[in-house]
Order: C-alpha cells, then sequence, then structure tokens
C-alpha cells in the first residue's frame, strides 16, 4: 500500500469520525461542539500523560524544584548560596523537563492531527451570498499557456474571463454565489476533468475544503478532499472567509479556545486522576 494511499485514508477516517461526533452538536453553536471536543481531548491527554510518564519521578523532580526555589528567597543576601541554588535549581528543573518530554511526544503527533482536521470545520465560513470570492487554480510549471475551463454549478456565477498569473503558473476565476450552495465545480484540462467542492451561503459549521492538492504532504494539511490524481493540476484553491467563534459576545479563535478548555480540563482532573506534571 503507497504512502499517497494510506494518507487518503487516514484522512477519510479521521474526517469521518470528526463528522459524525460534531454532528450530535449541529443543533448548537459550533463552540458548543468545539468546547467537548476539547474537554474530551484534555482528559485523554492526562490518561496518556499518566501512563507514558514516571510519576515517582516527575513528582520528585517538581519537589526538588520547589525546593531549590525557596533555598533562593531565604538565602537571597547570601551570594555564594544564591549561586549554588541558582545552579541546583537549573539541574532540578532540566531533569523535571525531560521527563515530560516522553509524554508530550506521546501526545504530539495524534493532536497535531486532531488540530489539522479541526481547521475546515472552524477556521473558515462559507461564502456569503451575494458577495465575490476568487477561485484559483496552480498548474506546473511545464504547462505553457493552457488555460483550464471551468463550469459552476446552480447558484454560482462566474464574473469574467479567467485570469492567468504567468510567473505563477495560476489561473484564477472571480465568482459569485447567488443562492445556498454545496456542489462542486468542474475543471476541464488536457481532457480530463477534476472537480473542487464549494460551500456557500450555508449557516451551520460545514468541513470546508480550502484547498485541493495534488501532493501527499500538502494534502496532510489540507485533509478533506482527496488529492488530484493528475500532473495537469498542482492545486485548487477557494478564498473562503476567515471565521472566529462567539463566546459570551467575544470573538475567539477556534484553536485558542481549544487549548483553553482542553488545559482547563487537564488542570481540574489531575488531582481526581492522581496526575503529577
Amino acid at each position: 500500500m503507497s504512502g499517497a494511499f494510506q494518507m487518503d485514508w487516514l484522512n477519510l477516517i479521521i474526517n469521518g469520525v470528526l463528522k459524525a461526533s460534531l454532528r450530535l452538536f449541529a443543533f448548537a453553536p459550533p463552540a458548543v461542539g468545539l468546547s467537548v471536543l476539547s474537554a474530551i481531548t484534555g482528559f485523554l491527554m492526562l490518561l496518556v500523560f499518566r501512563a507514558s510518564s514516571d510519576q515517582v519521578k516527575v513528582r520528585e523532580a517538581r519537589r526538588r524544584v520547589m525546593a531549590h526555589l525557596l533555598e533562593l528567597r531565604v538565602f537571597s543576601t547570601e551570594p555564594a548560596l544564591v549561586w549554588r541554588s541558582q545552579k541546583s535549581l537549573l539541574a532540578a528543573n532540566s531533569r523535571y523537563v525531560l521527563l515530560a518530554l516522553r509524554p508530550a511526544f506521546w501526545m504530539a503527533i495524534p493532536i497535531s492531527l486532531l488540530l489539522i482536521h479541526l481547521r475546515p470545520c472552524y477556521e473558515h465560513t462559507p461564502i456569503p451570498i451575494g458577495e465575490a470570492a476568487i477561485v484559483t487554480l496552480a498548474l506546473p510549471a511545464s504547462a505553457g499557456g493552457k488555460i483550464p475551463k471551468l463550469q459552476a454549478p446552480n447558484g454560482i456565477l462566474i464574473e469574467g474571463p479567467p485570469v492567468r498569473v504567468l510567473n505563477k503558473a495560476e489561473v484564477s476565476w472571480r465568482i459569485r454565489p447567488v443562492s445556498p450552495v454545496s456542489e462542486q465545480l468542474l475543471f476541464a484540462i488536457d481532457g480530463q476533468n477534476v472537480t473542487k467542492t464549494i460551500t456557500a451561503g450555508r449557516t451551520a459549521t460545514p468541513f470546508l475544503s480550502y484547498r485541493r492538492t495534488s501532493t501527499i504532504w500538502a494534502a496532510l494539511w489540507e485533509p478533506v478532499e482527496p488529492r488530484i490524481h493528475t500532473n495537469a493540476i498542482r492545486w485548487i484553491e477557494v478564498r473562503y472567509p476567515k471565521a472566529s467563534l462567539s463566546i459570551l459576545g467575544l470573538r475567539v479563535n477556534w484553536m485558542i479556545w481549544f487549548l483553553i478548555v482542553s488545559m482547563t480540563t487537564m488542570l481540574a482532573l489531575r488531582k481526581r486522576l492522581r496526575v503529577e506534571f
């Protein structure tokens, strides 16, 4: 099984699980579903930290750090003792950080994947009805003067001819939705057809595909749609407006809110689960 095929299946599975989970909160504002996911993530991170760290050594290292901090305060008027305490504090703190690296390593990859797959849901919003947007297609450097043809679904108007940027090998179209739509744009080049999803006028938070790409690593960052399986197109992008969460009347970046809720959950449950960090 090729790495590209594995990447497509990984994206498909993660997206499926997240869509099914967030569908349970479709009745509520987007912040509700994100808050629940963040709290669950914080709880699981706490379990991973407890299972992958030496809790006895972590507790001992933290006590040493606190002891040396107390020494600095008590012997603040004794330069020789302060210097010795500072060296001991540095050593104790370094040991404490090293003990935390192993659980951090175990959590880094799954948390990164989760955040990447939540981006399409919370980072952008569908194109508002009546507002113009730009669709851009990137060609390989060897494409020469080729210009793909764009066919838009009902509800999407194409305003004017395509604009080509030669030094970037990109072609852009100006479009304008006139009714709610969640369909496919169709691009034709070299006898091949490639599609790109487009969403406009939807009030519920969907999983928006900002860019569909042909490379494996770019597909890791843009995981909603499968990769483009042709060498005639590098990527296709729909420029959706930026989104933000409404929390008690304030506009908050979704990732900041995710970190706040998950970290608060960890702090609130650490004593109950007997986790030292």
